[in-house]
């Protein structure tokens, strides 16, 4: 009997406008995955800091188990985080804030 593996390389990238920054975004692995890898980009000039948490369906969140990786390139400041064989039904979810921003304090409707 002969034996054959699927394998499906996924990538995708899209770009977001100034007006619809939030401050994270999550990714669920629903699929069985070998490899998940996330890079963002963002300006250098807004001194983004970068974080994120790992949940799944019996753990509350907790800090990714390794941090991201924070690079320099053409006045953008990229952060790249990658694990292998993520969980079935795990969630990563990055974090982000602009250090060079003020930020809208959402309870008071004032900048912080």
């Amino acid at each position: 009997m002969i034996s054959s593996t699927t394998a499906v390389w996924i990538e995708y990238a899209y770009s977001v406008g100034e007006e619809k920054w939030g401050r994270w975004f999550q990714r669920a692995v629903r699929l069985p995955t070998e490899h998940l890898e996330v890079e963002l980009a963002f300006p250098a000039a807004l001194d983004p800091a970068v974080w994120g948490t790992e949940t799944s369906m019996t753990a509350e969140a907790a800090p990714l188990r390794t941090a991201p990786i924070r690079r320099e390139e053409d006045g953008m400041r990229v952060f790249s985080w990658s694990t292998s064989t993520p969980a079935l039904h795990a969630r990563y979810r990055p974090e982000w804030r602009f250090r060079a921003r003020p930020e809208l304090d959402t309870n008071q409707g004032e900048f912080r």
